[in-house]
Parts: structure tokens; sequence; C-alpha cells
């Protein structure tokens, strides 16, 4: 039986920034991150192998779009649940071609952010594949920003 040896995050990540050019980090070494359409989406690709598409909002945001007194009376689910109400329309848009090309949606919430995202695994042996679905992505969102 021959093992074939799995691709370093290294290797990928250096493979991905010269395919798209357009990928940034938030970290050194960490995922890679690219801009959707108008900005309002961001995509990911993680070294766990998982590429993500991710609306999000962050918690303060919230509050200021929120004009009926004051927040600071409100606990973190309750701006939270705003969030998801504000996130609500942009991200029904593209939830049934999502899920239709096999992401899963979770919610991902902390002290400072709430966001809507859509994930699946990716395989680094197949790159081509990888960059096949980024491209998909960046077609999708950038149809979409111009609607």
């Amino acid at each position: 039986m021959t093992t074939v040896a799995l691709p370093s995050w290294e290797q990928v990540r250096s493979q991905l920034m010269a395919a798209v050019p357009q990928f940034y980090e938030f970290e050194s070494g960490g995922a890679l991150a690219l801009d959707l359409g108008d900005g309002d989406w961001l995509l990911e690709i993680r070294p766990d192998g998982k590429l993500l598409c991710q609306h999000g909002i962050a918690m303060d945001d919230v509050k200021s779009l929120m004009c009926d007194g004051t927040t600071e009376d409100l606990g973190t689910d309750e701006v939270a649940k705003q969030a998801k109400y504000f996130l609500g329309p942009v991200v029904s848009k593209m939830r049934p071609t999502l899920l239709k090309a096999g992401f899963v949606e979770q919610t991902d919430m902390n002290d400072d952010f709430v966001a809507i995202i859509f994930l699946k695994g990716i395989d680094f042996q197949r790159l081509d594949e990888v960059v096949a679905a980024v491209r998909w992505c960046q077609s999708l969102f950038g149809n979409r920003a111009k609607l």
C-alpha cells in the first residue's frame, strides 16, 4: 500500500496565494481570507481544511443600529438576536445556493461579533478543486453584488 504525504499548510497557503493573489492573512501563517462581492461577505480557508463563506456584524455596530433607548441594559444574547435580524436579509439571498453546493450553516458569536457561517470541508490534495471552489464563490458573490 502506498502512502501519499499530505501537503503542509505552508505549501497549500503558498500555492493558494499564488493562484488567488487577493488572499490576505489576519495573522501570519493562519487562515487565508478574501473579501467577496461588495465586501459584506468574507471567504476563509483554514488550515484544518475548511472553506467558509461568512457574513457578520460587530456587536458595537448592532448597538448603534438599535435606536430604541440605551443598549447598556441589554445582555449579549439580546444583542446577538438583533444581529441575526440585521444579517438575515443578506444571508437569506445566499442560503439556498450555498446549501445546495454542500455548505453547512452555523452561527458563530462572541462578545464582539456575530457571524452566519457557511462551511464545508476541502481536500488540500486536490488544490485545483480548492481553487475552483474559491473562484465559484467569487463569481457567485460578485454576481450578487451587481444585483
